[in-house]
């Protein structure tokens, strides 16, 4: 898997995280159902938008990417995305984009103007595949800039020819630093090879990015994706959420009042390629989700199982009950990654495991519960069933209802409870006995 990964020179905002949590969630996936999954995730670290940082802040170029680098993989670590096996730095791979530049201006692909090298989309018969437009279509649309020297409005950047005060390479064809559009074609055939599986990215990069990207394999005869995955955008009222449009909010800013998982939950929710609307009423929603499941895990006694860590169908065994509803979640999981049906599932089955244990069933229930939380690990969500226990006093209250409990002396575990509830604590019963947490 190849992902599109960041351009570093801002916070990191929720449309990021929404795209890195279903590529991971992918992932994760393909990897409970055990495949072996090599997962390459790039970090654009030279362009415009870096440059233009760098100059306001009286700076370097490379010393705004390192920032804006770590606090991207801070918020992922945050939000519980894997690391990728593989993170290439578009500066680290200009030497591979030379050349196949050079390639591109000796086949008649590329041309040369006043600011850079440019390629020549008529040149790619099928431009415009990923758009599902022909390219008549796709040139109507385009705005033509005055005094344009590109031989179609569609033509994109290859080089840009070194300015005053910015970083450049040297090329036999002129210094300067490359277009964005390459980068990936090389970084990407470099690291997966020739035909690799599934290349991802937001919606937004479907055309002209990934279009780009592809019309540069075709040119150089190279196999490129097999297969293409776009998720859709996180949306303020009608709008979706990106930096140029001002409108976001930092991954940052969100983690600072909600659990993390809470937003991967929402996202789960929704299917991959369908817009999410991130506001106060999802979130809360969300989080009212999150508040069932790690009560289960509660009553259960059940491990957390995700994070940086996955989760392998084969390390499990499961049967009956447990074992329909694995069928039932990887039939909907394995058809386009359908996730809002596979979460409806796992909580109609969180319904289904409380009412067998209320009904005495405890064997059934836990083991059905326990399949819950192995299949939502699958996704990368975690449930956490531990008591929030914070001082002596309180564990003496807990142990002593317990010990009320066992006697049968329901008047005083009764009693026990309403001091806990007076202190600001909910109670629940489990087979492994009191819980409490705070609301």
């Amino acid at each position: 898997m190849y992902v599109c990964g960041p351009t570093v020179y801002d916070l990191p905002h929720l449309g990021h995280g929404r795209f890195t949590l279903v590529w991971d969630v992918a992932r994760r996936w393909f990897t409970f159902q055990g495949l072996t999954v090599r997962f390459v995730s790039n970090i654009t670290d030279i362009d415009d938008n870096i440059i233009g940082r760098a100059t306001r802040e009286g700076t370097t170029e490379s010393a705004v990417a390192g920032t804006y680098e770590d606090e991207w993989w801070k918020a992922m670590a945050a939000i519980g995305v894997a690391r990728p096996d593989d993170v290439p730095h578009a500066t680290a791979y200009v030497e591979g984009m030379v050349a196949l530049i050079a390639q591109f201006l000796a086949d008649d692909v590329a041309y040369v103007t006043s600011d850079g090298l440019y390629f020549d989309v008529r040149r790619v018969p099928d431009y415009g595949l990923l758009a599902g437009q022909p390219l008549e279509s796709l040139r109507a649309g385009a705005r033509i800039e005055t005094n344009d020297e590109k031989r179609s409005p569609l033509d994109f950047a290859l080089w840009k020819f070194a300015k005053p005060n910015e970083p450049f390479w040297p090329a036999p064809f002129g210094d300067g630093r490359p277009g964005w559009h390459t980068e990936c074609v090389v970084m990407s055939l470099d690291l997966l090879g020739d035909g690799f599986d599934l290349h991802c990215g937001g919606f937004d990069l479907k055309f002209p990015h990934h279009e780009n990207e592809r019309a540069q394999a075709v040119a150089a005869n190279r196999p490129f994706a097999q297969h293409w995955g776009h998720n859709g955008w996180v949306m303020v009222g009608d709008q979706k959420m990106s930096k140029s449009l001002g409108n976001f909010t930092s991954l940052t800013d969100m983690l600072e009042r909600t659990d993390a998982r809470a937003y991967r939950l929402l996202v789960l929710r929704s299917h991959y390629r369908s817009p999410i609307e991130v506001s106060p009423t999802t979130i809360a929603d969300a989080e009212r989700g999150l508040a069932r499941l790690d009560a289960l895990a509660r009553r259960f006694n059940l491990p957390a199982l995700a994070g940086s860590s996955f989760v392998r169908r084969d390390e499990f065994s499961f049967a009956g009950a447990s074992q329909d509803l694995v069928n039932r979640v990887a039939d909907v999981l394995d058809d386009d990654l359908n996730t809002p049906v596979a979460v409806a599932e796992l909580f109609e089955a969180l319904s289904i495991a409380n009412a067998l244990a209320d009904g005495g069933d405890d064997d059934a229930a836990q083991s059905l519960a326990q399949t819950i939380a192995v299949l939502f690990a699958s996704l990368g969500l975690a449930v956490d069933g531990a008591a929030d226990v914070s001082d002596d006093d309180t564990q003496a209250l807990v142990d002593a209802r317990d010990e009320a409990r066992g006697s049968k002396n329901w008047a005083e575990a009764d009693r026990l409870r309403d001091v806990l509830v007076a202190e600001g604590w909910i109670v629940e019963d489990s087979p492994t006995g009191t819980l409490i947490r705070r609301p």
